[in-house]
């Protein structure tokens, strides 16, 4: 029983002596193979990441060659324009976006030479009219000195001999002859004071003086100063309030203001001339404001006042030569201001504006 049973236990153990050596072939061929597909799929990775690199220099070398290049290319003659020579022509190459960013690039470069012949052309005929305006100025120039000069003296020596007639052969000659005599003198008186208000027309602004900061109630006084007889053969009366300070050149608008006042007092109503100056600050500006009580100015003259030798009344009814307005309105324009007639008001009233010097109070 004991050797059978020994029998047994070694078959049992042969056979698991066979299975464990079939089990160790199994485990030998399923390692190979699995080292076998280990290295494939190595391979096959190295191989991928060659064909990735070789794609990438494919790619990089494309797009270099056909868009870098066409870029740097459009840049160097971009450049070229910019540095050397605006005349050279741009010509873009290469893919489309690129060929049409070119064609871009050179409608911008013409444009920008018209408009650099354009402004070439501008600058020739400002040079040609500043040198015609320079000529036009000295041309000027010598007519202001014949007109205070060579004009005027034979004017003085026509209106002395016309008065030293007039006061030899008074009450020898007939009604007539005095009369004429009497249109010679003021003839000649008038074309005096014609040429001086031309002069001074002519002067503002092409001799620049200094311009300073002066009150403007002081420019009011000296205009009050030279209009004293005017003052009492009129019996007015001038009315002004605080006047702020304001830079310019004190005679010209000592000039304005004696203009606009002596307007007042000489186109007066039947009462007494009442003239009031004031002034506001508006923004930037002072508003300066000459009113009186005058016989007044229709709305529709309004711009016409202020034109060079424009009446709106006969000589023989009001005196002068028409240019106290026209001057004024250069004056003040030459100063940076504007004057106009305020046909609003009641009372008659001009107004002008002078740029406020910043560090003064107000009026």
């Amino acid at each position: 029983q004991i050797e059978r049973g020994r029998t047994l236990f070694d078959a049992v153990r042969g056979a698991l002596g066979t299975q464990f050596d079939h089990l160790t072939a199994v485990r030998d061929s399923g390692r190979a193979d699995l080292d076998s597909a280990a290295n494939f799929l190595t391979a096959m990775l190295v191989a991928v990441a060659v064909l990735l690199v070789l794609l990438f220099v494919v790619l990089f070398l494309g797009l270099r060659q056909v868009i870098t290049r066409p870029i740097l290319r459009l840049a160097g003659e971009v450049r070229q324009v910019a540095d050397q020579d605006v005349h050279r022509p741009v010509n873009g190459s290469g893919p489309r976006e690129i060929a049409q960013l070119g064609a871009d690039v050179e409608a911008m470069r013409q444009r920008i030479l018209d408009e650099v012949a354009e402004l070439e052309r501008a600058h020739a005929m400002l040079d040609r009219r500043t040198r015609e305006l320079e000529r036009s100025n000295a041309d000027l120039e010598q007519f202001a000195y014949v007109a205070s000069h060579d004009l005027q003296e034979p004017l003085r020596k026509v209106a002395s001999f016309c008065q030293l007639l007039q006061k030899r052969y008074q009450g020898l000659l007939d009604e007539r002859g005095e009369q004429y005599i009497e249109f010679a003198v003021d003839g000649a008186k008038r074309m005096q004071i014609l040429i001086n208000d031309l002069l001074a027309f002519s002067r503002v602004g092409r001799k620049p003086g200094e311009h300073v900061v002066v009150e403007a109630g002081r420019l009011v006084d000296d205009a009050l100063a030279n209009l004293e007889v005017a003052l009492s053969l009129s019996a007015g009366k001038v009315d002004r309030g605080e006047l702020p300070e304001v830079r310019v050149e004190p005679a010209l608008m000592t000039a304005v203001f004696q203009n606009l006042i002596g307007n007042a007092l000489k186109f007066k109503g039947e009462t007494p001339p009442e003239v009031r100056v004031g002034a506001e600050r508006d923004g930037d500006d002072w508003v300066f404001t000459v009113s009186d009580n005058g016989i007044g100015i229709d709305a529709e003259y309004a711009e016409r006042v202020f034109a060079l030798f424009q009446r709106l009344h006969t000589r023989n009814a009001y005196p002068g030569t028409g240019i106290g307005l026209a001057l004024c309105r250069r004056i003040v324009e030459y100063h940076g201001g504007r004057i106009w007639l305020d046909t609003d008001a009641e009372r008659t009233t001009f107004r002008f504006t002078i740029p406020a010097t910043g560090d003064e109070g107000d009026a």
